[in-house]
């Protein structure tokens, strides 16, 4: 590279976090050489941006391989001769083969305070164990997910009832902010890097949808968490089966000092209609307000309650 060309780079990305990081690569003047996406899957809900449209909309080259490590991807790579080689929320681990190609070092964009919540749906765990910050951080890239040496982070706050897809943007701004602020530093060759203290966090798995059942005896905070972390429509929503049928809650509120905040202890979680309002009851005493659900994928509401049930309670099937 002279001192009159720009950085170049070869771009893996997907979902927001790779729309934004994309143009913000090119707003920093990089030359993008060569932009790696996945195709969409048809059984998932794509509430997000493309990738593949941005890179269209600038004339980029841009392929979406099912393995980005064949021999005719590495080729494509390899000839492109990157600088940079930046994964912004693409959804394969790139192995060294791949890692190696870039002249001045490969980098992620991690949805999290790394070394907090390392691996897969960094946001929804987050949510799930009632977190009340996360972030958006920008490491070196090792064959070990999420573990190389930090460049920078940014953090971004919680609310006690943001829902997942809520902190997803925050955290998408986040990763957009990390990344203009590092991309500078990495090409005058001025940017720090900090090692992971492994031992600070955990590294999580995937989610499934069968994950957002509501376990029995859970409690009302534990409850709350689940369903922000999996709220329809971004997600699959938290649910459970009762003898009426498949019930999805959407949205809870804790119930605070309400006169229904609390009641007697139980074996398990249970639904009840109160006053023309749907609470829950959780198993430790505590009352969520119930404020979105479907029972059958019928909205769920003091009407429905009164025309398909005959019952002053729902509960969870064994």
């Amino acid at each position: 590279m002279t001192a009159a060309s720009p950085a170049s780079a070869v771009v893996f990305a997907y979902h927001n976090v790779g729309v934004r990081g994309l143009l913000t690569l090119l707003d920093a003047g990089v030359d993008v050489r060569m932009v790696v996406t996945h195709e969409d899957n048809p059984q998932e809900t794509l509430w997000f941006d493309r990738v593949a449209d941005v890179a269209a909309e600038h004339g980029l080259p841009c392929i979406a391989p099912k393995d980005p490590h064949t021999s005719e991807v590495l080729a494509q790579l390899e000839a492109a001769k990157p600088d940079f080689l930046f994964s912004l929320y693409y959804r394969q681990m790139l192995k060294p083969a791949v890692l190696q190609i870039p002249r001045r070092g490969a980098f992620n964009l991690h949805g999290s305070l790394l070394p907090k919540y390392r691996g897969r749906a960094p946001v929804n765990w987050a949510v799930l164990h009632g977190e009340r910050e996360t972030g958006a951080t920008l490491h070196v890239m090792h064959e070990k997910p999420d573990h190389g040496p930090i460049v920078d982070q940014c953090a971004v706050p919680i609310l006690g009832e943001d829902t997942a897809r809520q902190v997803f943007d925050k955290v998408t701004l986040a990763a957009e902010i990390v990344l203009a602020r590092s991309v500078p530093r990495l090409i005058a060759g001025t940017a720090t890097f900090t090692p992971q203290v492994h031992a600070a966090g955990q590294y999580f798995g995937g989610r499934k949808p069968e994950d957002g059942r509501i376990p029995a005896a859970a409690s009302a905070m534990q409850i709350h968490n689940l369903v922000r972390a999996v709220a329809p429509p971004d997600y699959p929503g938290a649910f459970f089966d009762s003898p009426a049928g498949r019930v999805i809650v959407a949205r809870t509120r804790p119930a605070g000092h309400a006169r229904h905040a609390r009641h007697p202890a139980s074996p398990t979680f249970s639904l009840r209609l109160h006053e023309g309002q749907i609470w829950l009851d959780a198993a430790d005493g505590q009352t969520l307000q119930v404020l979105g659900a479907t029972l059958n994928s019928q909205s769920l509401n003091a009407k429905v309650w009164h025309s398909l049930l005959d019952t002053a309670s729902l509960h969870p099937l064994p």
